[in-house]
């Protein structure tokens, strides 16, 4: 489970004097207005970089609402646009060193500190040596811009279709996309020439994919949906030629495209991948993975302190587990109760319009009970649908994509409705807590609605505060009462025990050597999940190294400052105020999470 890509999570590292700065009390009002002019310098620089930013990222400036930007489009994957974001990176850090932090209003030292430290992080990523393992990596199965691209074109995507101006310009994008395919086949070629590629497996999943894609029509293709029904703002006059254009372009430009791009993947690619599947086995891999691990934690930890921290709340977890089994009337074993949980029909939905049910249910049922638990939530809508066919067997459980920042276009909570008997009734109240309300959803929409806050804090974020919150979000079920019912309450022990797991299994993998069955055996003998969850589970980590460890990582640490507060302010905490501070700056790192909720419980003391 997860966020669905183009979602980009920011890098950043910290200093113990930014935390120290940053936990400071509230500043007196003097000082404030005193601050308000470099504050404005401030956040010129940030409209500055972040302009340039979405200059080199078209893809995310289509979902903040932007512009088409073909010519920039055009350059992704090629060395012109790394080294265009080189230079960003070098101005923005620049324009940092010539403002007055001191001057600055505390919530603009929280701006300023997160931005130089993500650029700095950015910086990083942007070193020859790291480049050298990233770049020659373009696409994966799990996170590919060859099956992304589909449902970004799609009609009720980001792109807009309601003038014949908006249809011409997306048209222009859809017909950039093969020069797009053919520069990330060059990246790949470069790395078969320096000898760092990507597993075999991830190989045949990306060639199973374009099968998938080259198998739909080309009227039934996402990339001619726009054209199945026109809105009356397109002139009757013109949808007959809009149709020929979209329909040539996908096939004498599109799906030839992907043609060349599975052809070189499986005949040329697939032979030179390497057998193993953890990124330690890739040249350069063990020092990705470390850096990984800083992307998507926020912090520097060893990897072997991880995976012993998982072991132990595996540990813990299953004790749990097993009282809630004996509620559930089973006498036999914990593992013979995870087969039971796997095979016995009483646990899997009989038809999708059950889990559709299911999901519906629960969102009236968290809706009630949000006034509760928060001051503020999201004016952007929340749809519930099931993953499109060509996507859902390679996804996982369930994840979430961003609405628009105008809160015009809903934000999307997919299921996975693939292999039925794979599917648990018993997990449908937690993944709607995680991936939808108030998990993902309000994070992402209350952020990015949020229009006093610098782009990067609305649209950006890093992996432990932004999955931390959404399993955060699960454990606020116990309190709402949607665990008082066993076989929803082995559900959210279920996902604990996921995201515990997968700081032994990312470890494993990518830090001591597992093999791809090793890991999927770990997850069936210490859980109840379907074999087919197990396996896209498996399957993502291994392609995206490091990622699963923010979930359990981050919530944890939300987790132990939510205690902080209760046991200092007692009668005086309210789990309301509490989350305004938590979400109230955007997607934070840890540490400086961690600094904001200890001001914020000094400040309500006083």
């Amino acid at each position: 489970m997860g966020l669905t890509p183009p979602l980009m999570l920011s890098r950043r590292r910290f200093s113990a004097a930014t935390l120290a700065s940053i936990g400071a009390a509230a500043w007196p009002i003097q000082a404030v207005q005193a601050a308000n002019g470099e504050d404005a310098r401030l956040m010129a620089l940030f409209a500055d970089i972040v302009r340039k930013e979405d200059a080199l990222d078209p893809l995310t400036a289509i979902y903040k609402g932007g512009a088409v930007n073909v010519a920039a489009f055009r350059l992704l994957f090629t060395g012109a646009q790394v080294r265009a974001r080189r230079s960003v990176v070098q101005s923005a850090l620049a324009g940092l060193r010539r403002i007055d932090r001191r001057k600055l209003s505390p919530e603009r030292q929280i701006s300023y500190d997160v931005f130089l430290a993500d650029q700095k992080q950015s910086a990083v990523w942007l070193r020859p040596e790291m480049l050298a393992l990233s770049e020659v990596r373009p696409f994966t199965h799990f996170g590919g811009l060859h099956i992304d691209f589909p449902s970004i074109v799609a009609k009720g995507g980001p792109l807009s279709y309601t003038s014949e101006a908006q249809y011409r310009g997306n048209l222009a994008l859809i017909s950039a996309f093969p020069q797009v395919l053919d520069n990330a086949i060059a990246r790949f070629r470069d790395g078969l020439d320096s000898g760092v590629v990507e597993s075999k497996l991830t190989v045949r999943n990306m060639v199973a994919q374009l099968d998938n894609l080259l198998a739909q029509p080309v009227d039934q293709s996402p990339f001619t949906s726009a054209i199945r029904e026109f809105p009356e703002t397109v002139p009757e006059a013109k949808r007959a030629e809009l149709a020929r254009l979209f329909t040539a372009a996908t096939a004498d430009q599109i799906f030839p495209a992907y043609r060349r791009l599975r052809a070189f993947l499986n005949d040329e690619y697939l032979p030179a991948a390497r057998d193993q599947v953890g990124i330690s086995a890739m040249k350069g891999g063990a020092a990705f993975y470390r850096e990984a691990i800083v992307d998507h934690t926020t912090l520097r930890l060893d990897p072997e302190a991880i995976h012993q921290l998982g072991l132990s709340e595996v540990a813990r977890i299953q004790s749990e587990m097993d009282k809630v089994k004996r509620a559930l009337g089973f006498t036999g074993t914990l593992g013979t109760f995870f087969e039971d949980i796997r095979t016995n029909p009483r646990y899997h939905p009989k038809t999708r319009e059950e889990l559709a049910d299911g999901f519906a249910k629960a969102a009236r049922t968290v809706d009630a009970l949000v006034p509760t638990y928060f001051n503020r939530v999201p004016k952007t809508k929340l749809l519930i649908q099931p993953y499109p066919a060509y996507r859902e067997k390679f996804e996982a459980g369930g994840s979430y994509n961003q609405g628009s920042p105008d809160g015009s276009r809903p934000g999307v909570f997919y299921y996975n409705a693939y292999d039925l008997p794979s599917r648990f009734l018993t997990g449908i109240a937690t993944l709607y807590l995680h991936e939808g309300a108030p998990g993902h959803h309000f994070q992402i929409s209350l952020a990015q609605e949020d229009t006093s806050l610098p782009d990067f804090q609305r649209f950006g974020g890093n992996n432990a505060y932004v999955e931390g919150w959404a399993l955060y979000a699960e454990t606020l079920g116990f309190d709402m009462g949607l665990f008082k019912d066993p076989l929803q309450h082995w559900g959210t022990l279920d996902d604990e025990m996921l995201r515990a797991m997968r700081l032994v299994v990312d470890t494993g993998l990518h830090a001591k050597g597992w093999t791809r069955e090793q890991a999927i055996d770990f997850m069936l003998s210490n859980s109840g999940m379907g074999k087919s969850d197990a396996t896209a589970e498996v399957e993502r980590y291994i392609v995206w190294p490091g990622q699963a460890l923010g979930y359990k990582i981050g919530s944890l640490t939300i987790q132990r400052l939510k205690k902080q507060a209760q046991t200092a302010l007692g009668a005086r905490f309210d789990i309301r105020a509490f989350h305004d501070q938590v979400l109230g700056s955007g997607a934070l790192p840890m540490p400086i999470l961690e600094a904001k909720i200890q001001g914020w419980i000094a400040a309500t003391k006083a």
